[in-house]
């Protein structure tokens, strides 16, 4: 059941944010504009950093795992659910260490609708079914598919290629079982943010590798592409803008069973020496984000090996905007053209099949 405080406070919060004009969020915010990398971060997510830091919002990284996945769920919480008529029912995926937790979405549409299968972001230490709920009902309603999200191991417990594994494996089921769940098995896309974004652009590559099913588009938000490196991004947004320096070697640190695992392509998907062929990319990388650099560069590579990429750098936004979609206007914009553009995708998944 629901908490009604928090549920009153998140409609006072997104009023706040829908109708108070930009010049009063700066104010609320404690000043001026916030510059950085010759970029103006969104008057909205200014004010919720200040909100954040407020209420004491602690770093990750200064966590142990399981409190940081508790904190994560409770930030996830202040952003309220999409108002939507999709039907919500939990599931089982076989996979190579047992069964794993899944939810399915299905819009209300009379034919079978496109799937995509989502990984949610948190680093591949935190997050779940939970904490990405309501950006699943957003993408659900947003672009008219199912949403098979996927809740696959999670690290230290389980470190890499454990996820990879769990991911690749729920994508091949969902190809096998789309028309049982619904949906039209000639549709299958993947998708994800953060670490999840790496896990649909690594399931991609690796299904038009091993030649079965493959993904008809793959969207990747603020991805993590390279974990080999620092891009010059780390440098501009390594502290105040919600993702930090410090979360991602923590991450980093959790995920990869030794250093020298950075540097396969299962991990840094940048580093991959064959991109040709792939599914067509919607890549959304945030402004003042340090992951900003390595999801462009990705963009670019896959350019240059032919796929069809669109690409859109949402300039004023932070790490985790899509799932600030249903809070802040501007996080909803900068959603709405990464959805949009899948759909699209799908619409002519449909037309060529």
């Amino acid at each position: 059941m629901a908490n009604p405080v928090l549920a009153a406070g998140q409609r006072l919060v997104s009023l706040a944010f829908e109708k108070l004009p930009p010049s009063a969020l700066r104010l609320l915010s404690g000043g001026g504009e916030t510059r950085r990398d010759g970029l103006v971060l969104d008057p909205d997510v200014q004010l919720l950093l200040r909100l954040l830091s407020l209420a004491g919002n602690r770093q990750l990284a200064a966590s142990d795992p399981a409190s940081a996945r508790a904190e994560m769920r409770r930030v996830t919480e202040l952003s309220p659910l999409p108002t939507g008529s999709e039907t919500v029912r939990p599931l089982g995926i076989p996979g190579p260490a047992g069964t794993i937790p899944a939810r399915l979405y299905r819009p209300p549409a009379s034919a079978p609708p496109a799937l995509v299968v989502w990984y949610h972001g948190g680093g591949w230490v935190v997050g779940d079914l939970d904490t990405h709920d309501g950006a699943c009902r957003f993408l659900c309603a947003s672009t008219g598919a199912a949403v098979l999200s996927v809740d696959y191991r999670l690290a230290p417990e389980n470190r890499f290629p454990a996820a990879v594994d769990d991911a690749l494996a729920a994508f091949r089921w969902a190809s096998a079982n789309a028309a049982g769940l619904g949906a039209d098995p000639a549709r299958v896309a993947v998708a994800g943010d953060s670490a999840g974004g790496n896990l649909a652009a690594v399931v991609s590559r690796l299904a038009v590798r091993d030649g079965g099913p493959r993904p008809v588009a793959q969207m990747l938000v603020y991805p993590v592409t390279d974990v080999s490196t620092k891009h010059p991004s780390y440098r501009f947004f390594s502290e105040g803008f919600l993702l930090s320096e410090a979360d991602m070697d923590w991450f980093k640190g959790h995920y990869l069973p030794s250093p020298d695992a950075a540097r396969d392509p299962r991990v840094s998907p940048l580093l991959a020496d064959d991109l040709e062929g792939l599914p067509p990319a919607i890549v959304l990388t945030a402004g003042f984000d340090p992951l900003r650099d390595e999801g462009e560069a990705y963009a670019t590579r896959l350019e240059r090996a032919g796929v069809r990429v669109h690409l859109r750098r949402a300039e004023g936004q932070i790490h985790g905007f899509f799932s600030l979609a249903t809070m802040l206007p501007s996080a909803r914009a900068a959603a709405s053209w990464g959805t949009a553009r899948l759909a699209r995708e799908l619409e002519q998944a449909q037309r060529t099949a």
